[in-house]
């Protein structure tokens, strides 16, 4: 079988959600491809590190060019000139004209639910795409449960097309104990212990103005490091920030985005890691902090339970003193810090890209009594 695989997205140098789900699964699709006796055709719209993916015999890297709507123009008549026997994009979009058999990753509809959340004609640009790709799908693959009630209850997609297939986590991210190379990573981004720590992007959906007030509110001594690039509209955050009494805002860390080699240090050095997101199709942050043993706190929304389990603290994200309390709570209670510590640790364990890769070569070769 020939697979045919969008891989722009995995280019990108400063990975978040998306571009890393696309680098890591096909990082672990093309062994198990070979291995199977499939070929891999990669698409690219700019010319890929030789390290980026494993190099073998069996897989293809085919250049397109850049241009204005790339993937329905050139990459369409790549599509069409050598079509695939199964083509397989990790970012939800298929060309508007491809017509073969087609599987999209769709991993949220979080504008359904918090519009106010993304600029206009992005709203208006996903509703229709998302509509688009995943009717016009063979499959479609959700990131959890909750995505896929989504797309049934938004987009009409039958229930018998939609198969759930969690990604995996990072498998470099474990505890740090090496306290040098904790030293060195807090000192870098001039980080001090004790803080709590949200790593992810500065944006809206995160509730990070809510968040600050429920820091203020709570009270406690620690700082609260906010770790990620800025998104949409990050900039009524910082002024928000600014704005604070200067014995609150000193607290208060941007260290901007973090590189990959750094994560785990950061992470394992937290107090706890706050998650309060209002809607996220997946939620990496919440394994990622539990894969370095660090107790989370997230909202009681969207995938979030179905991804933290019983090992997070679950607060309604909507509700700023319930926040501030969940907050305190954690920041004194020990015991129940390192209760969620070892859950989160066991956790995890129920998501490996290797699993994840083992599920979506079975739904290419339409074994689907072995996908989730």
């Amino acid at each position: 079988m020939l697979i045919g695989i969008d891989a722009s997205r995995a280019v990108t140098a400063r990975r978040t959600g998306t571009e890393a789900y696309a680098w890591f699964l096909i990082r672990e699709l093309i062994p198990l491809a070979g291995q199977r006796g499939h070929t891999v055709r990669l698409y690219f719209n700019q010319p890929p590190p030789d390290d980026l993916f494993p190099q073998a015999d069996h897989v293809e890297n085919v250049l397109i060019p850049q241009a204005r709507l790339w993937t329905h123009t050139r990459l369409a008549a790549e599509l069409h000139r050598r079509p695939p026997d199964v083509f397989f994009t990790p970012a939800h979009v298929i060309p508007l004209s491809y017509h073969g058999r087609a599987v999209a990753t769709i991993h949220d509809l979080g504008y359904h639910h918090f519009p106010e959340s993304h600029p206009r004609r992005q709203r208006a640009y996903l509703r229709w795409s998302t509509r688009h790709n995943g009717r016009r799908s063979w499959r479609v693959i959700a990131d959890s449960q909750a995505t896929k009630e989504d797309l049934i209850r938004f987009d009409g997609i039958s229930p018998d097309k939609i198969v759930v297939i969690y990604p995996g986590v990072d498998p470099a991210l474990h505890p740090v104990t090496d306290a040098a190379r904790m030293t060195a990573v807090l000192k870098k981004h001039n980080i001090t212990p004790p803080y709590f720590l949200f790593l992810s992007t500065l944006q809206p959906r995160k509730n990070l103005s809510r968040l600050l007030d429920a820091y203020v509110q709570s009270g406690v001594p620690h700082k609260l490091v906010l770790a990620g690039k800025p998104g949409w509209l990050s900039q009524p955050i910082l002024d928000k920030i600014t704005s604070l009494p200067a014995s609150l805002s000193e607290k208060i860390i941007l260290p901007g985005y973090i590189p990959d080699a750094d994560k785990a240090a950061l992470l394992s050095g937290a107090t706890v890691v706050l998650y309060p997101s209002l809607h996220e199709g997946f939620g990496f942050p919440v394994l990622e902090a539990q894969a370095c043993g660090t107790a989370v706190l997230t909202a009681t929304t969207s995938s979030l339970p179905e991804v933290a389990g019983n090992a997070a603290l679950l607060v309604d994200p909507l509700d700023t003193a319930a926040l501030a309390t969940g907050i305190r709570r954690l920041a004194q209670d020990e015991t129940l810090r390192k209760a969620l510590e070892e859950k989160g640790l066991v956790n995890v364990r129920r998501f490996s890209w290797e699993d994840t890769a083992v599920q979506v070569l079975n739904l290419f070769e339409n074994k689907k009594d072995r996908a989730v």
